[in-house]
């Protein structure tokens, strides 16, 4: 164990330690593995393992197709999230904005496969990051896809409650919920 440990320090810093590095170069040697992007996943981990050096390579990895139209694109996609959230400490980053993009987005994928599965990663990321009022709207959303308005509702006055930010989203998202609409935001109001 030890000498795997001294092994990971090593090269951490072998990695840290490149010279003259840019970060047009750096994230072009992250993205050079296109098959299944395992070099990738480790040099973010051995790196910085930051949620917004995950936040930009899962979406990336989204832009190659379809992940409702594409099952192999959707269970590898959510295989990459599951890896994110897995290798970013919640302690850490529960105030940062790409790490709650990323535990809304993972909750979003799973719901196109398990909705209660989608469920339980949704309470998680309201949990691990009430401060963001797009954490509880997409949480709301998904109970009003599932046709369980009253859910939906609770879920909107908890985020006033805890003063999510903006406030002015929440307002919206109620608002539109009393108007019956079945989006709580618009693209615009997103």
């Amino acid at each position: 164990l030890t000498s795997i440990m001294n092994r990971v320090r090593n090269l951490k810093n072998k990695y840290k330690n490149e010279e003259n590095i840019t970060d047009e170069f750096h994230y072009t040697k992250i993205s050079a593995d296109t098959t299944d992007n395992s070099g990738t996943v480790n040099q973010i981990m051995m790196t910085k393992n930051n949620p917004e050096d995950w936040l930009c390579f899962l979406l990336k990895l989204e832009t190659k197709g379809v992940p409702q139209m594409d099952v192999s694109l959707l269970n590898r996609l959510i295989g990459r999230y599951s890896q994110a959230v897995t290798a970013l400490p919640a302690e850490k980053y529960s105030q940062d904005e790409s790490y709650a993009r990323i535990l809304v987005r993972f909750a979003e994928l799973k719901a196109l496969q398990d909705p209660e599965e989608a469920r339980d990663q949704f309470h998680l990321a309201r949990l691990n990051c009430k401060k963001f009022a797009f954490v509880h709207v997409a949480f709301a959303q998904f109970e009003l896809s599932q046709e369980n308005e009253k859910k939906c509702k609770q879920i909107l006055q908890k985020a006033v409650e805890c003063s999510a930010v903006p406030m002015e989203l929440l307002e919206t998202a109620l608002q539109n919920l009393h108007l019956k609409k079945k989006q709580l935001l618009s693209d615009e109001e997103k």
